[in-house]
């Protein structure tokens, strides 16, 4: 039974980071309608920009707010002057243009840090917290309280902001938005750095456990991706129940179905996106589309 408890508190503290990455995903599907293919990405940049403060002497915490603030400048930037010139009502296109920004970044880290393996300061104590014979690391407590965080500040500005309500406009009917005043050009922007502030406080908390190297990523988007999918891409708190759910599974079958074992663990996130799509396209917390006939 214990042994089932720790695996438990390992597979909340990995799902929480692959929720707070479905939360990028979602912010930019809500608000513009694709799918960032180029989410982790971003992420991985943003946290060689928070490695990099840390080694100029700032305080990791210091160093985060930074992070996160040039992660918003950049992502409202890619918004900006790549994918709007590039994408229009042609979703392969749009699919298109993601796949090549996540190449271009990964290619762009590639060639300014190689391939060297780092390790990164963490936000929290490396201690532990013992309950009886149940440790719980700093790591785990500090990951969850983050992700709760992130949403409580999300839920504020959605339900209590006037940008909130522009966002929630434009992402519900965007020509009516237009009509009734909004700018919704600048909404879309705002929906892109915000997403992408969320992806550096993601890829900040993920990196002193896999460590930093260009593709530390690419795993975790698969797990976000998977989240995203479960909870629905436009629902925030499918995004948290679903990454839970994902890093939960993913977890408990590693450990206990032995034909799986710790090699072929990305295997869960891929069967839980092909049943969940088969069976609830939109999610078990999206908005299924009605069509008028």
């Amino acid at each position: 039974m214990l042994e089932v408890l720790r695996q438990i508190i390992g597979g909340l503290e990995t799902g929480t980071i692959y929720a707070s990455l479905a939360l990028a995903l979602v912010m930019i599907y809500r608000a513009t309608g694709i799918i960032n293919f180029a989410q982790g990405e971003m992420a991985m940049l943003s946290t060689y920009c928070a490695w990099l403060l840390v080694n100029y002497g700032l305080p990791i915490y210091l160093a985060l707010i930074l992070t996160i603030a040039i992660s918003v400048i950049i992502g409202s930037v890619v918004e900006r002057v790549v994918v709007r010139r590039t994408t229009g009502h042609d979703e392969l296109n749009t699919v298109m243009v993601t796949l090549g920004l996540f190449l271009a970044f990964n290619g762009i880290a590639a060639w300014v840090f190689g391939p060297t393996i780092r390790s990164m300061t963490s936000l929290f104590p490396d201690s532990v917290i013992n309950l009886g014979s149940l440790r719980i690391s700093w790591q785990t407590i500090g990951t969850v309280l983050t992700l709760i965080a992130i949403v409580l500040i999300l839920a504020a500005i959605f339900l209590k902001t006037r940008f909130g309500l522009r966002m929630r406009a434009a992402a519900s009917n965007r020509e009516s938005a237009i009509l009734a005043g909004v700018n919704v050009s600048w909404t879309l922007t705002a929906g892109w750095g915000i997403a992408a502030g969320i992806g550096a406080i993601a890829g900040v908390l993920v990196a002193p456990v896999v460590f930093l190297e260009p593709n530390m990523m690419f795993s975790v988007l698969i797990y976000a991706f998977a989240a995203a999918a479960l909870g629905g891409f436009d629902s925030p708190t499918g995004a948290v129940i679903g990454g839970l759910v994902v890093g939960l599974s993913e977890r408990l079958a590693g450990a206990y179905i032995p034909w799986i074992g710790s090699d072929l663990k990305i295997l869960v996130p891929l069967i839980l996106i092909f049943v969940v799509l088969t069976v609830r396209p939109a999610g078990l917390f999206g908005t299924r589309e009605v069509v008028k006939v």
